[in-house]
Order: structure tokens, then sequence, then C-alpha cells
């Protein structure tokens, strides 16, 4: 058998040698004090647990945050108009038809004529939108409750107090331009 001569395009290959890569230091202690100084840090922290349980006890009565919002403000405010419902939630029209279509369907809300303004209707819960109200606010009120236990009574009005200054001054300032906050941000 001959053997033939080898070229360089016939010689098997060998991979590269990989470079030396200086190793990083490893992170032993994650260092999140920048974020932890920030207020829309540590509020939405906050709201995700909380919306986390919120979420977990809402769903045998079939409502997100924005239905338990809508339906708490026809509870405490019968008559309410849905333009009084968007202002106060900051919903857009559009998507608020949607929902309180959905709680007509689900016999939740009636819809009646508005005493003094011909052109308005007011919102109005049935019976059913009662019964449901009133067992979802005690078991918003009891979830409440357990996500602040390691806050004193006083603890947590002060931080209620605090985060309602924070997003009425934000919608004070945000009253002169249009929102634009879509129902599933809710």
């Amino acid at each position: 058998m001959t053997k033939l001569p080898t070229s360089a395009a016939t010689k098997p290959r060998t991979a590269p040698k990989p470079a030396r890569v200086a190793t990083a230091p490893a992170v032993d202690q994650v260092d999140a004090s920048y974020l932890e100084s920030l207020l829309g840090y540590n509020a939405r922290r906050a709201a995700l647990a909380v919306i986390e349980v919120f979420l977990q006890r809402m769903v045998v009565f079939e409502l997100r945050p924005v239905d338990f919002s809508v339906l708490s403000l026809i509870a405490h405010n019968p008559g309410i108009t849905s333009r009084q419902l968007c202002t106060t939630l900051g919903v857009l029209p559009p998507n608020l038809v949607g929902i309180i279509n959905t709680m007509e369907r689900r016999e939740l809300v009636t819809r009646r004529p508005h005493p003094h303004d011909g052109r308005a209707v007011g919102l109005h819960l049935t019976a059913k939108g009662r019964k449901l109200m009133s067992d979802a606010e005690r078991t918003a009120a009891d979830l409440e409750a357990q996500v602040a236990t390691s806050l004193s009574a006083a603890e947590a009005k002060t931080l209620i107090s605090l985060l309602k200054k924070v997003y009425q001054t934000q919608q004070d300032g945000a009253a002169r331009a249009p929102r634009r906050v879509s129902a599933n941000h809710r």
C-alpha cells in the first residue's frame, strides 16, 4: 500500500485551545441595598406579596383585583357612574365597559337610570352581588391581616397613609394629562 503525502487540507484538524479567561469573583451575598432604597421597588415587592395571596383567595369568587375594586366601589357607592369608577380607579372607559358587561352577565351588577342626569346610568349591586362582595370583602380583610402580621396597627395605618400620599400626589400631577392605564395592570 502506498502512502500518500499529507497536505494541510487533509490533515486532521485539532480544536483550538480555549483562551484563558480570568475568572470573575463569585457572589456569596447579593447586595440589593440600592434597590431596597427605592420606593418603587419596595412598593412593588410588597404589592406582589399581597396580590399573590389575594389572587389565591379570590379565585373562589372569580374576581381579579380590578373586579374586586369595581364591585367594592359599587357596593359602597350605590348609583356610582362608569365615569366616576374610571376616574377613581384610573381605568380607561373601554376597559371598564368589558368589566361591567361581565359583571352584568354574572348577575352581580345592574344598571339604573341616574336620578339627576338623564344621560348617565348608575351602577348597583344585585342581591347576588351584595352577597358575593360581603364574603369577598371579609376574605380581603382576613388576608390583609395575615400579610400585615409583622406590622403593628399603627404601622399598618401609617404605611397605608404614606402609600396613599404617594399615589394621590401622582394622580394630582397626572390629572392635567390623560392617563393610559390598562385594566390588566390593576
